[in-house]
């Protein structure tokens, strides 16, 4: 039976929301050993302490430039309540779809440095699907340090339509054919696994650890594992299988929620030169959940 969501913004809210693009913020941070060691443990690895001069694992920017909002400004969600940098979108369901990142590699972050992160909107658009409305948001972020730009980031933003009974799944998708020179690892998320990374993420949003929330209010089967944490374990898959191996350039994208309901696992295969890594995340049922492509320097 075919259903027919009624889109809920109109041309005039769409543009009102589309009033944000070119908003700007920056925020000021400083590059410190405890979230790294937080990271380490939570990732199960043995790497010797940090100490001022360490690099940065890639994505592990995402342990700093945390957002700090008031116990007062918090929504139902979990999240900041909406109309301050990013749009006041009214749809109540929101991911981080995926993102592109570009690492200068002769200007790394380091423990112990101080950055800047200039954060500007750069699109917001809309469209309805078979699944319902949809709204993103596309954020870039770009992070400078005493030396200059280290790191460029493009951040997407989805948010989503209440899900409704009877409403159409999207059509899962097979991974890529795995063949020689796969490496892969098998991770549980389990509650402990979701409560730490959104400790050190600051992460409110309750989709990650209140199971009556997100089973009862948002309509999904179970704790939903951090698009960024599936995509650090892919990067964390690359190093821990080619350890010399510097990235320069990482995109990824999230194409089906990962729930702590079963193990899932990620995978990687490198090309035939070397030169670029595809890695992937697969949920219990075989299923893709998560595609990347890692470029190295």
């Amino acid at each position: 039976m075919n259903t027919t969501t009624q889109a809920t913004i109109d041309e005039a809210q769409l543009a009102h929301l589309r009033s944000w693009i070119g908003k700007s913020e920056s925020t000021p941070d400083t590059i410190n050993a405890a979230p790294v060691r937080g990271m380490t443990a939570t990732l199960d690895r043995d790497d010797p302490a940090p100490s001022d001069g360490t690099p940065l694992p890639a994505l592990w920017h995402w342990l700093y430039f945390l957002p700090h909002a008031r116990q007062s400004e918090i929504g139902a969600d979990g999240h900041p309540t909406r109309g301050g940098f990013l749009p006041p979108v009214p749809l109540p369901r929101r991911m981080w779809a995926g993102g592109r990142l570009q690492w200068n590699v002769d200007n790394p972050i380091v423990v112990g440095q101080a950055l800047e992160r200039v954060s500007t909107i750069r699109s917001v658009s809309h469209k309805t699907g078979r699944s319902g409305e949809l709204l993103f948001v596309l954020v870039e972020h770009r992070f400078s340090n005493a030396n200059g730009l280290a790191l460029t980031e493009e951040h997407d933003i989805v948010y989503r339509a209440a899900a409704e009974p009877g409403a159409p799944e999207p059509t899962p998708v097979k991974p890529p054919l795995e063949g020689q020179d796969v490496f892969s690892r098998t991770i549980t998320p389990d509650d402990v696994l979701l409560f730490r990374y959104s400790a050190l993420t600051f992460n409110g949003h309750r989709i990650h650890y209140d199971r009556k929330y997100v089973t009862e209010v948002e309509g999904y089967p179970g704790l939903i594992v951090h698009g960024p944490l599936i995509a650090t374990l892919l990067l964390d898959l690359l190093r821990r299988h080619m350890p010399d191996a510097t990235v320069r350039k990482f995109s990824f994208k999230a194409v089906r929620p990962t729930f702590d309901l079963h193990p899932f696992s990620v995978h990687g295969k490198p090309s035939a030169d070397g030169k670029t890594v595809e890695l992937w995340g697969r949920d219990h049922d075989g299923w893709l959940t998560m595609q990347g492509t890692a470029e190295l320097a």
